[in-house]
């Protein structure tokens, strides 16, 4: 859509009545002088000159020749007036600019500009070429059931998958620039009327008041806007799938899109957020139930059961039943290293192969991952350096971990099992007790978008369970959580969700 910029005259907009175009290709070749597929194409009609500027490598030559230069050339009755190129040129997108500053922007976003000598202002005409690719399954976070599409590195094609999920003219998308070089583009997105305003307020605030030269992405954006970036814990989620940001705008959440970035952060995402998935909602109430709660097990057993090994094998022999006490005894008779040092060691080359599997590609990965396990775990055993019994704790902890929806979660979960398991080797059980005492005081202190991190456990919120901890039937979660503070706090009638009707009524 054309718009023209008005207001006073500005020594800038006096400066563009008396460009000549040796003036103004001077002018962009001194700002641009890095940029060697800066190219400028004039046009010459009677006492008129017309130039157009773009960057080669980001514009459509095809459109650049069908949008621009055809509609020019087989017009040849106009005048070259900013109003009369207007009317002929097919672009949507166009606007009117006389700043340096202005259309040096412009042309390096993959714009072109059309400057007639001695007009006022020259156009913005946006062709430019898309680099991205097609849409795929996701990668990070699979599914059994529900959409398996997942976001691409463009804005655009994201905004239409969302626009496509949510079909509602209160979906808002705020433009964002961040990054004071790159200046990356970006989304800030809500449903108006559902979204609470102190949560769009603070995402928006707090990436306003980013002063950095360029976001590699939207979870490092995540990082430089959470509360605590010292904490390992995330206290934004960032995922892949828009079928999750679509149930987050529906819940009352607000989420960030960036250009160049296949992944989406939403918040306020408590710690309990992390945990869920959304097949949780695709599958029966039941179902979905049982896996939440096999998952917040799994994860507690992840980060305890090494730690237990540890502690009741260095201090605690009394609590282990006479024949398993056996059983151990003969497991380690060859192992010549204190519990701990066997457990760190074991749990280093746990997260070795992790890491070697990630990078490799993919086929060769999956092979390390099984190959590599059973062979080094066969090996240390016979070689006396750790006992059948560890392997098979290490191994159900790193399951357990790997049961965690969000990656960046089960690698939080990860990491602090290393602490608990050096505090049981000193302390033994006492030292697992401090360890969690932390962990939970910590959590306590943690915020999301200045929400409770523990919410809905601290401060204790019966209604939320059932969107955290729990999964209810459908039917009793008429309400949205209130824990995001939504403004619309009601998804549909309850009474009506509850009535059971048959086809004759």
């Amino acid at each position: 859509m054309f718009k023209w910029i008005s207001g006073k005259k500005t020594p800038e907009a006096e400066k563009a009545h008396s460009l000549v175009i040796d003036e103004l290709k001077e002018q962009l070749q001194k700002e641009l002088v890095a940029c060697s597929d800066l190219m400028f194409r004039t046009l010459k009609k009677n006492d008129k000159k017309l130039v157009i500027c773009f960057v080669s490598s980001l514009v459509d030559s095809a459109g650049l020749d069908d949008f621009l230069l055809k509609p020019i050339q087989e017009n040849p009755k106009t005048s070259w007036t900013v109003e009369e190129l207007v009317q002929i040129l097919p672009i949507a997108d166009l606007s009117g600019a006389n700043k340096i500053k202005e259309i040096v922007s412009a042309l390096i976003e993959g714009k072109s500009y059309l400057y007639v000598e001695g007009e006022p202002f020259g156009l913005l005409a946006n062709i430019s070429k898309p680099v991205e690719r097609g849409l795929a399954q996701a990668e990070t976070e699979s599914l059994v059931f529900g959409p398996k599409i997942a976001f691409t590195e463009s804005l655009q094609g994201n905004i239409n998958i969302l626009r496509n999920n949510i079909k509602d003219h209160n979906l808002c998308m705020e433009d964002l620039t961040i990054g004071t070089r790159s200046k990356t583009q970006a989304k800030l997105v809500y449903i108006r009327g559902v979204a609470e305003e102190e949560n769009i307020n603070s995402f928006r605030q707090r990436i306003s008041e980013l002063e950095i030269d360029h976001v590699q992405g939207s979870t490092v954006l995540g990082q430089l806007i959470e509360g605590n970036s010292w904490s390992v814990f995330p206290q934004l989620m960032s995922t892949e799938l828009p079928d999750r940001i679509t149930l987050a705008l529906m819940t009352g959440r607000v989420a960030v899109l960036m250009d160049r970035s296949p992944d989406a952060i939403y918040g306020p995402t408590p710690l309990f957020t992390f945990f869920e998935s959304t097949e949780d909602i695709y599958m029966r109430w039941n179902m979905g139930f049982f896996l939440r709660i096999l998952r917040l097990m799994a994860t507690f057993l992840s980060v305890l059961l090494t730690p237990a090994y540890v502690a009741v094998l260095t201090y605690h022999y009394e609590v282990i039943p006479s024949p398993l006490l056996v059983s151990l005894g003969q497991s380690r008779s060859n192992v010549p290293f204190p519990p701990v040092f066997e457990a760190l060691l074991l749990e280093f080359v746990i997260e070795l192969l992790r890491e070697a599997g990630a990078r490799l590609p993919t086929k060769v990965g999956q092979t390390m991952g099984i190959v590599g396990g059973i062979v080094i775990g066969q090996a240390a055993v016979d070689a006396g350096f750790t006992s059948n019994i560890l392997i098979i704790i290490i191994a159900l902890s790193a399951l357990g971990s790997f049961t965690t929806p969000s990656y960046l979660m089960g690698t939080a979960i990860r990491i602090i099992r290393f602490p608990i398991i050096i505090m049981a080797g000193f302390w033994g059980g006492i030292g697992i007790m401090v360890s969690f005492c932390f962990f939970i005081i910590h959590l306590l202190k943690l915020d999301t978008l200045g929400r409770p991190y523990l919410s809905p456990v601290y401060p204790l919120n019966f209604r939320d369970l059932g969107y955290s901890l729990f999964r209810f039937p459908l039917q009793y979660l008429s309400y949205r959580p209130v824990t995001n503070q939504p403004e619309d706090k009601n998804r549909y009638p309850a009474k009506k969700a509850k009535q059971k009707k048959d086809v004759d009524e």
